[in-house]
Protein backbone atom coordinates (compact mmCIF):
# COMPACT_ATOMS: atom_id res chain seq x y z
CA UNK A 1 0.00 0.00 0.00
CA UNK A 2 1.26 3.49 -0.75
CA UNK A 3 0.55 6.39 1.49
CA UNK A 4 0.96 10.41 0.18
CA UNK A 5 1.03 12.79 3.13
CA UNK A 6 0.68 16.02 1.84
CA UNK A 7 0.81 19.25 3.86
CA UNK A 8 0.15 23.33 3.07
CA UNK A 9 -0.50 26.44 4.63
CA UNK A 10 -4.26 27.87 4.14
CA UNK A 11 -4.95 31.50 2.71
CA UNK A 12 -8.09 30.72 2.11
CA UNK A 13 -9.83 28.33 4.48
CA UNK A 14 -13.59 28.31 2.94
CA UNK A 15 -12.16 27.90 -0.69
CA UNK A 16 -9.95 24.91 0.55
CA UNK A 17 -12.59 23.08 2.35
CA UNK A 18 -15.05 23.52 -0.47
CA UNK A 19 -12.61 22.08 -2.62
CA UNK A 20 -11.78 19.12 -0.30
CA UNK A 21 -15.24 18.12 -1.14
CA UNK A 22 -14.81 17.69 -4.52
CA UNK A 23 -11.57 14.56 -3.65
CA UNK A 24 -15.16 12.54 -3.64
CA UNK A 25 -14.44 12.33 -6.71
CA UNK A 26 -11.77 9.95 -5.93
CA UNK A 27 -14.49 7.27 -5.15
CA UNK A 28 -13.96 4.37 -7.98
CA UNK A 29 -10.43 5.40 -8.96
CA UNK A 30 -8.92 2.37 -9.72
CA UNK A 31 -6.47 1.21 -6.56
CA UNK A 32 -7.75 3.57 -4.51
CA UNK A 33 -8.41 2.58 -0.79
CA UNK A 34 -9.09 6.04 1.11
CA UNK A 35 -8.25 9.09 2.06
CA UNK A 36 -9.13 11.66 5.12
CA UNK A 37 -7.20 14.61 6.61
CA UNK A 38 -7.63 17.96 8.89
CA UNK A 39 -6.07 21.07 10.35
CA UNK A 40 -3.27 20.80 12.98
CA UNK A 41 -3.92 21.51 16.28
CA UNK A 42 -0.32 23.13 17.19
CA UNK A 43 -0.66 25.43 14.12
CA UNK A 44 -4.17 26.08 12.87
CA UNK A 45 -3.58 27.49 9.30
CA UNK A 46 -1.77 24.09 8.33
CA UNK A 47 -3.80 21.34 6.78
CA UNK A 48 -2.83 17.62 6.68
CA UNK A 49 -4.23 14.76 3.95
CA UNK A 50 -3.81 11.32 4.13
CA UNK A 51 -4.67 9.19 0.72
CA UNK A 52 -4.09 5.99 0.69
CA UNK A 53 -3.68 3.54 -2.80
CA UNK A 54 -3.02 0.11 -3.42
CA UNK A 55 -0.08 0.56 -5.46
CA UNK A 56 2.43 2.72 -7.02
CA UNK A 57 1.54 2.02 -10.56
CA UNK A 58 -2.43 2.66 -9.39
CA UNK A 59 -1.41 5.94 -7.75
CA UNK A 60 0.71 6.87 -11.23
CA UNK A 61 -2.05 6.03 -13.17
CA UNK A 62 -4.97 8.48 -11.59
CA UNK A 63 -1.87 11.42 -11.42
CA UNK A 64 -1.65 11.04 -15.01
CA UNK A 65 -5.03 11.00 -15.70
CA UNK A 66 -7.89 12.61 -13.28
CA UNK A 67 -5.46 14.30 -10.81
CA UNK A 68 -5.45 17.89 -12.11
CA UNK A 69 -9.16 17.85 -12.52
CA UNK A 70 -9.74 17.44 -8.98
CA UNK A 71 -7.17 19.57 -7.64
CA UNK A 72 -8.27 22.83 -9.72
CA UNK A 73 -11.10 23.24 -7.44
CA UNK A 74 -8.38 24.35 -4.62
CA UNK A 75 -6.48 26.35 -6.93
CA UNK A 76 -5.07 30.11 -4.72
CA UNK A 77 -6.62 28.73 -1.71
CA UNK A 78 -3.38 27.54 -0.32
CA UNK A 79 0.62 27.85 -0.05
CA UNK A 80 3.93 26.08 0.58
CA UNK A 81 2.24 22.57 -0.28
CA UNK A 82 4.58 19.68 0.50
CA UNK A 83 3.37 15.80 -0.85
CA UNK A 84 5.51 13.04 -0.17
CA UNK A 85 4.95 9.11 -1.17
CA UNK A 86 5.62 6.38 1.61
CA UNK A 87 5.52 2.65 0.96
CA UNK A 88 3.63 0.86 3.68
CA UNK A 89 6.10 -1.48 5.54
CA UNK A 90 4.44 -2.95 8.63
CA UNK A 91 1.25 -2.49 11.11
CA UNK A 92 1.72 -1.46 14.38
CA UNK A 93 -1.22 -2.93 15.39
CA UNK A 94 -2.31 -6.07 12.92
CA UNK A 95 -4.97 -4.78 10.12
CA UNK A 96 -4.59 -1.22 9.60
CA UNK A 97 -7.17 -0.01 7.70
CA UNK A 98 -7.07 3.24 5.74
CA UNK A 99 -10.38 4.58 7.33
CA UNK A 100 -11.01 7.63 9.12
CA UNK A 101 -14.80 7.57 10.80
CA UNK A 102 -14.17 5.93 14.14
CA UNK A 103 -10.83 8.34 14.67
CA UNK A 104 -10.50 12.04 16.38
CA UNK A 105 -7.05 12.81 15.56
CA UNK A 106 -4.23 11.53 13.86
CA UNK A 107 -0.78 12.26 15.07
CA UNK A 108 2.06 11.91 12.14
CA UNK A 109 6.12 11.75 12.56
CA UNK A 110 7.98 11.95 10.04
CA UNK A 111 12.11 10.91 10.37
CA UNK A 112 14.74 10.92 7.87
CA UNK A 113 17.23 8.83 9.59
CA UNK A 114 21.32 7.98 9.47
CA UNK A 115 21.60 5.72 5.83
CA UNK A 116 23.48 3.18 7.53
CA UNK A 117 21.20 3.08 11.22
CA UNK A 118 17.82 2.59 8.71
CA UNK A 119 17.63 -1.07 9.21
CA UNK A 120 18.22 -0.51 13.33
CA UNK A 121 15.62 2.52 13.03
CA UNK A 122 13.02 0.19 12.01
CA UNK A 123 13.67 -2.96 14.12
CA UNK A 124 13.40 -0.56 16.99
CA UNK A 125 9.90 0.70 15.50
CA UNK A 126 9.11 -3.12 15.42
CA UNK A 127 10.72 -4.10 18.79
CA UNK A 128 10.13 -0.86 21.17
CA UNK A 129 8.09 1.56 19.87
CA UNK A 130 5.33 -1.22 18.22
CA UNK A 131 4.41 -2.37 21.59
CA UNK A 132 4.53 0.68 23.64
CA UNK A 133 2.22 2.06 20.79
CA UNK A 134 -0.22 -0.92 20.45
CA UNK A 135 -0.86 -0.87 24.20
CA UNK A 136 -2.05 2.82 24.38
CA UNK A 137 -5.61 3.50 25.52
CA UNK A 138 -7.34 4.76 22.42
CA UNK A 139 -4.54 3.96 19.78
CA UNK A 140 -7.04 2.55 17.21
CA UNK A 141 -4.33 1.61 14.44
CA UNK A 142 -1.01 2.39 12.97
CA UNK A 143 1.23 2.20 10.03
CA UNK A 144 4.67 2.65 9.56
CA UNK A 145 6.08 3.41 6.21
CA UNK A 146 9.11 4.30 4.53
CA UNK A 147 10.33 6.38 1.47
CA UNK A 148 13.78 6.50 -0.61
CA UNK A 149 16.58 8.54 1.33
CA UNK A 150 16.14 6.95 4.31
CA UNK A 151 13.19 8.67 5.14
CA UNK A 152 10.00 7.06 7.66
CA UNK A 153 6.53 8.01 8.51
CA UNK A 154 4.36 7.02 11.87
CA UNK A 155 0.81 7.42 11.11
CA UNK A 156 -1.16 6.65 14.09
CA UNK A 157 -4.92 6.70 14.87
CA UNK A 158 -6.99 8.04 18.08
CA UNK A 159 -10.02 8.09 19.39
CA UNK A 160 -9.75 11.45 21.05
CA UNK A 161 -6.83 14.02 21.69
CA UNK A 162 -7.07 13.33 25.59
CA UNK A 163 -6.57 9.88 25.00
CA UNK A 164 -2.95 10.64 22.80
CA UNK A 165 -1.91 12.71 25.31
CA UNK A 166 -1.85 9.97 27.98
CA UNK A 167 1.58 8.68 25.83
CA UNK A 168 3.67 11.02 28.09
CA UNK A 169 6.64 12.84 27.68
CA UNK A 170 8.73 10.94 30.56
CA UNK A 171 7.38 7.68 28.94
CA UNK A 172 8.43 8.69 25.80
CA UNK A 173 11.94 9.54 26.69
CA UNK A 174 12.51 6.29 28.27
CA UNK A 175 11.76 4.12 25.44
CA UNK A 176 13.53 6.71 22.98
CA UNK A 177 16.70 5.80 25.24
CA UNK A 178 15.54 1.86 25.09
CA UNK A 179 15.55 2.43 21.21
CA UNK A 180 18.99 4.93 20.86
CA UNK A 181 16.40 6.94 18.94
CA UNK A 182 19.12 9.75 18.84
CA UNK A 183 21.81 8.04 16.88
CA UNK A 184 19.70 6.59 14.56
CA UNK A 185 17.88 10.05 13.36
CA UNK A 186 18.77 13.24 11.65
CA UNK A 187 15.69 15.20 11.73
CA UNK A 188 12.05 14.42 13.42
CA UNK A 189 9.23 16.17 12.95
CA UNK A 190 5.32 15.74 13.98
CA UNK A 191 2.48 16.52 14.48
CA UNK A 192 -1.03 16.27 15.86
CA UNK A 193 -4.15 16.44 13.31
CA UNK A 194 -7.62 17.20 14.43
CA UNK A 195 -9.51 15.18 11.50
CA UNK A 196 -12.19 16.86 9.78
CA UNK A 197 -14.91 14.27 8.96
CA UNK A 198 -16.49 16.09 5.49
CA UNK A 199 -12.61 16.14 4.48
CA UNK A 200 -13.06 11.94 4.34
CA UNK A 201 -13.53 9.75 1.11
Amino acid sequence: MLVKWIRCTVTDPRGFEQGQRRWAGLLGEPGFRGQGGGWSRGRPSVAHVFAFWESRSFYDSFMARAHDRLAAAQAGTFKDMQAKLFEHRFDVRTGFEPRFGDADVVRVAHSRVHSERAEHFALMQEKIWNPAMAGSPGMLRAMFGEAPGDEFLVLSMWQSAAERGKYRPERIERLSLRAQTDADVVALAGDVVQLEPSWTV
